[in-house]
C-alpha cells in the first residue's frame, strides 16, 4: 500500500541528548524525514558530528545538559522559532534516547502549542524506561521477564546474586543519570559475589538503584525485538519483529546486524503490551527467548525510536519514525507491509563483532527469502556521514588502545621503589633496631 503524501510543511527536530556521537539511529530519521521532503533539524551532542554531515540535515544546535528539560524546552522553543516563518506552524519532535522522550513528556504542556507530541505523561513512560519498574509492570500484567531483585545493601546484593545464580545481570534502572567518565555501565555481568557488593557501593554516584535479574542463557536465534507506532487512536498499523544476528558487546548488547523475520508471539505479546499500557508514539522492545521454558521474556522497553529502526522500512518506504510524522499531521498511517528476509548492518559495531566471533554461523530463524538490506552508516545518496563516522571511530578505537595500555603500565608497575642491594641491607639493620627498641 502506498504511503500517502506528508505534509513537506511540517518540518521535524530531532532530539538526542546523551553523549554518543555513533548514534546511527539519529542519522536514519534523519535520512528517512528527509528523503520524503520533509525539512529535518537536529539536537544533538554537537555540531561537529557525523549527523551534521548528512545532506538532509539543514541545521544543528548542541544539546544542553543530558537533565535540564527547562533548558530543552526554551532550546526547542527557540529553535522552532527560526525554523519557521510563522509562530502558529507546527513543528514534529523527535526523540532517540530515553532521557529525550522523558523530557520532552516533562515539558510536554508548554512545548504542545508549537510542537507535535504523542499523548505521553512522563509517568506513563517511566512505568517501561525505568527498568526497576518495567519488572514491576510485567509482573503486574503476567508477562515473561527474567527474575528480578532489588537490593538495598551491599551484603543483600550478594545474597541475592547467589539466590538468582552467578554469573547474574546487574542494571541501573535509570542508565540516562550515569555520570559522564565514571566508568559505570548500564549493564554489567556479574561473576563474584564481591563484584556484587562493590558494583552496590557505588548507588550514590550512578544516580538511580541497582537491579539484579536472572541471566537467561544467551545463544544463536534467541534475541528478538519489536518495533512498532502506537498512533493517536491506539492503533499499531506499523509494527514488525526482527532477529539479532549479532550484537556488540557480543551476545548481550544493541544489534550489529539484524533480520527482519516473523515472529507471531513476540508481535503477540508486544502488541497485548501496548494495549494494557495506552501507549502511544514509538516504541522499542527487547525479548530473549527462554530454551528452558520456550517463554519470551521482555528485556528492555524503549519509549523511542530504537537505533535500527530503519531494518524495518517496507517497499513503500514507511517506518515508525515516517509513520509518526504521518498521524500527527493528521495523515493516516497504513499497515506495514512485511519485507521478511531484510537486513539491517551497522558497520562499525559489525566488524567488531565479527573480530570476536569471526566463525559464528548464520542465524538461521524462520526461512524467507533474502533482500536488498541497508547500513547504519553508508548510503550512496549521503556519503559524507559514513566518512566522518570512519574517522571519529579510528580515532576513538586509538584513544581506547592508548588508555588501556597506560593502564596495563600502571599495573604492571612496582607498587615500591626498587631496593638496591647496598641500601637493602642498611633497611633490614634499621628495621631490626627499631624492632629490638620496642
Amino acid at each position: 500500500m502506498p504511503v500517502p503524501p506528508f505534509d513537506t510543511r511540517v518540518p521535524a527536530v530531532l532530539v538526542r541528548l546523551d553523549r554518543n556521537p555513533f548514534h546511527h539511529g539519529t542519522l536514519g530519521a534523519a535520512r528517512s524525514l528527509g528523503r520524503a521532503g520533509i525539512p529535518v533539524h537536529a539536537v544533538v551532542e554537537s555540531a561537529d558530528g557525523p549527523v551534521s554531515r548528512s545532506r538532509y540535515v539543514r541545521s544543528v544546535r548542541p544539546r544542553p545538559g543530558a537533565t535540564a528539560s527547562t533548558e530543552l524546552a526554551a532550546l526547542l522553543l527557540r529553535t522552532a522559532g527560526e525554523i519557521t516563518g510563522d509562530p502558529a506552524d507546527p513543528v514534529l519532535a523527535v526523540p532517540l534516547d530515553d532521557v529525550s522522550a522523558l523530557a520532552l513528556a516533562r515539558r510536554r504542556a508548554e512545548l504542545t502549542g508549537r510542537f507535535l507530541l504523542p499523548e505521553q505523561t512522563e509517568e506513563q513512560l517511566l512505568r517501561v524506561a525505568d527498568k526497576a519498574a518495567l519488572a514491576g509492570t510485567c509482573a503486574a500484567l503476567g508477562l515473561p521477564h527474567p527474575r528480578t531483585e532489588l537490593p538495598t545493601s551491599a551484603d543483600e546484593a550478594a545474597a541475592m546474586a547467589w539466590s538468582l545464580g552467578l554469573p547474574v545481570v546487574a542494571k541501573w534502572s535509570r542508565p540516562w543519570l550515569l555520570p559522564a567518565g565514571g566508568g559505570l555501565r548500564s549493564t554489567t555481568i556479574l561473576r563474584s559475589l564481591a563484584e556484587a557488593r562493590e558494583l552496590y557501593g557505588r548507588t550514590p554516584q550512578a544516580g538511580s538503584r541497582l537491579l539484579l535479574q536472572e541471566l537467561l542463557p544467551p545463544g544463536r536465534d534467541l534475541d528478538w525485538f519489536f518495533h512498532g507506532y502506537a498512533d493517536s487512536a491506539g492503533r499499531c498499523a506499523a509494527g514488525a519483529t526482527g532477529l539479532k544476528e549479532r550484537s556488540w558487546p557480543d551476545g548481550a548488547g544493541l544489534t550489529a546486524v539484524g533480520r527482519w523475520a516473523p515472529n507471531e508471539e513476540v508481535d503477540r505479546l508486544a502488541r497485548g503490551l501496548l494495549d494494557a499500557l495506552g501507549y502511544r508514539g514509538v516504541c522499542d522492545l527487547d525479548f530473549r527467548l527462554d530454551r528452558a521454558t520456550g517463554a519470551y521474556h521482555l528485556l528492555d522497553f524503549n519509549p523511542r525510536p530504537g537505533a535500527q529502526f530503519r531494518l524495518f522500512a517496507d517497499p513503500g518506504g514507511l517506518d515508525v519514525v515516517r509513520a509518526l510524522h504521518l498521524d500527527l499531521t493528521g495523515r493516516p498511517v497504513p499497515p506495514h507491509s512485511p519485507a521478511y528476509g531484510r537486513r539491517f548492518v551497522v558497520e562499525n559495531y559489525a566488524a567488531l563483532s565479527l573480530l570476536v566471533s569471526p566463525r559464528r554461523r548464520r542465524s538461521s530463524g524462520p526461512a524467507g527469502p533474502r533482500r536488498r538490506g541497508e547500513r547504519a552508516w553508508f548510503a550512496a545518496d549521503d556519503p559524507a556521514p559514513a566518512l566522518a563516522m570512519g574517522r571519529a571511530w579510528l580515532a576513538h578505537l586509538l584513544r581506547r588502545a592508548l588508555a588501556a595500555g597506560r593502564r596495563r603500565l600502571t599495573a604492571a608497575r612496582p607498587r615500591h621503589p626498587a631496593v638496591l642491594p647496598a641500601q637493602a641491607g642498611r633497611t633490614s639493620a634499621t628495621r631490626l633496631t627499631r624492632l629490638t627498641r620496642r
